[in-house]
């Protein structure tokens, strides 16, 4: 097959139907920015967790004087010296435990003060309306409940917390954001791939006198096929190629500068350049790949031969 000739179909057909390949061009852009995003984001929650749930903690609250009164777990007084020691003796005994941390009443009081010292409830508190507590961290956070199992219920315990709790609702809002942006991205697929075989058949219906003349000196099925088949591919590397763009303009602005919660959100461990770099193959694959096997289903309905 001659180079020269498929490219000039390429061409004209592009020519002709310019305005519906630029219509596929955008809608198989925002399909697959989508579908990368939605990479990203899960490699961002990923990301997250591995860095959260490595400095998260078990804390077991011990009960105080107030909380006899208040608390059913409690009913039977504030800890004594040694129930705490008997509660830390044990805890080191585990051997899913790395370490643990015993913070005073006094401890909790300080840190409560400089986390909420413009609240107006911070200057009714009190050191004794502090609970004692043991900070435990595991060696795999997963193994949270063989902490809470054991120690749940002990006389002088309050109770059992886990701190990748405070962490879920985050997770689960990301992913969430995530299943909706899979969703979009499945309609605008459906969108692109519409939009693609109609783009061909109307290319094909425009060439009908060519492809005809081609079948009468014997051109096979491949060689009539393959302009159509490369015009929706070159559509569909343009769109994978501005979806590309999207992707490290979105990286740019909303973490590095602009919105720049990298500098806003410190604590937060953002994905890098190469999580965005990695997906950007995969992305211009499919963005060649799904169009000519769309135009290729299409044209054996449409160009019989």
């Amino acid at each position: 097959m001659r180079a020269q000739f498929v490219l000039s179909e390429i061409g004209v057909g592009l020519r002709r139907n310019l305005t519906m390949t630029f219509a596929v061009v955008i809608s198989v852009a925002l399909s697959l920015a989508l579908f990368g995003g939605a990479l990203l984001m899960r490699e961002q929650v990923s990301t997250m967790k591995d860095y959260w749930y490595d400095k998260v903690n078990v804390s077991i609250f011990l009960c105080n004087k107030t909380d006899a009164a208040t608390a059913p777990k409690c009913a039977k007084g504030a800890v004594t010296a040694q129930q705490k020691d008997q509660i830390k003796a044990d805890l080191e005994k585990m051997d899913i435990v790395e370490n643990v941390h015993h913070e005073t009443a006094d401890e909790a009081f300080k840190h409560y003060k400089e986390q909420y010292s413009d609240t107006a409830i911070a200057s009714v508190i009190t050191p004794d309306q502090m609970q004692e507590s043991f900070r435990v961290k595991l060696k795999d956070p997963e193994k949270y409940k063989v902490v809470a199992t054991a120690f749940a219920g002990r006389d002088g315990v309050e109770s059992v917390q886990d701190q990748r709790g405070i962490l879920q609702n985050l997770f689960d809002l990301m992913n969430g954001m995530n299943i909706a942006a899979l969703g979009v991205m499945g309609l605008m697929l459906v969108i692109a791939l519409m939009l693609i075989v109609n783009t061909v058949r109307v290319s094909a219906f425009s060439r009908r006198r060519e492809t005809g003349i081609m079948r009468l000196v014997g051109a096979s099925s491949f060689y009539i096929q393959m302009p159509f088949i490369m015009e929706a591919a070159f559509a569909g590397l343009l769109g994978g190629a501005v979806a590309c763009v999207l992707l490290l303009v979105g990286r740019y602005f909303l973490i590095d500068h602009g919105i720049a919660l990298a500098e806003k959100m410190q604590l937060v461990q953002f994905i890098g350049w190469d999580a965005v770099l990695s997906v950007l193959p995969l992305v211009l694959v499919i963005g060649l790949l799904m169009p000519a096997v769309a135009a290729f289903i299409a044209l054996r309905k449409y160009l019989k031969v």
